[in-house]
């Protein structure tokens, strides 16, 4: 077990610690939004006018994306259901909505396949994972986005000695369920007591506190204000205020 402090915050006893992929290992809101855009042009141009609120309800708005919006901390699956009830407000049947969300999903992304995966490291991430594998914590990833996805990201960054999870919300579950968080530490061999949560999210502060984890670390990259994630235990702007005690 090893001692972990960030900032003025101490976490004894830890033997795993648990990271959300995107915003908090992956850069990737660029990725994203531009996902979110090509999904919402391809549905305005069969369903003319769902196009606006359908970016409202992704969380995009010209070129930001909000941080506690679909995109950003929505599974897969709750995308093209909350696309599908857009859809279904214009009339059509629940299944035909549901058809043509999931297509425009698949032509969007067929469209970005070029671009996918090429979405950069937070400076500074591969440095903290090495840190926390060297001393001997048992490191896994646990993201919102599809398993295969994720361990897509651990391969094209070369994260396999440091990673011993990669898991995605493909299960039928997503956050905050805490049962995600259970199931992780169940494969890495862990007790949520003696794990950390690290995200961007308020859902993986809320995943890790339901599940008795002990402690949730949350992460807004280059800011020290987040109020979205004003129930983590500590605030961290980069990945290297996380310290290693002796």
């Amino acid at each position: 077990m090893a001692k972990l402090c960030c900032r003025d915050v101490r976490f004894p006893n830890i033997e795993a610690v648990i990271f959300d992929k995107d915003g908090t290992l992956e850069d990737s809101e660029v990725f994203l939004r531009e996902l979110g855009q090509k999904r919402v042009r391809l549905i305005d141009a069969q369903i003319p006018g769902v196009g606006e609120p359908l970016l409202m309800a992704f969380g995009i708005q010209e070129n930001f994306l909000d941080p506690t919006g679909l995109m950003a901390v929505g599974s897969r699956r709750e995308n093209e259901i909350a696309a599908a009830a857009y859809i279904a407000e214009t009339g059509r049947g629940w299944l035909e909505s549901l058809a043509i969300a999931r297509d425009a999903f698949a032509e969007a992304d067929r469209y970005l396949k070029d671009i996918a995966g090429t979405s950069p490291l937070f400076a500074g991430s591969l440095e903290a994972l090495k840190l926390l594998s060297e001393a001997g914590l048992k490191l896994g990833i646990l993201s919102a986005d599809s398993t295969p996805r994720v361990q897509e990201f651990v391969k094209r960054h070369h994260l396999t000695a440091y990673i011993q999870l990669e898991q995605g919300a493909d299960q039928g579950i997503s956050k905050p369920d805490p049962a995600l968080f259970i199931q992780a530490c169940q494969s890495l061999g862990v007790e949520p007591a003696s794990t950390l949560m690290i995200g961007d999210s308020a859902g993986d502060i809320e995943m890790g506190h339901g599940a008795g984890a002990a402690g949730c670390i949350g992460i807004c990259w280059g800011s020290t204000t987040a109020a979205h994630l004003e129930s983590a235990d500590v605030l961290i702007s980069q990945l290297d205020e996380i310290q290693v005690l002796d």
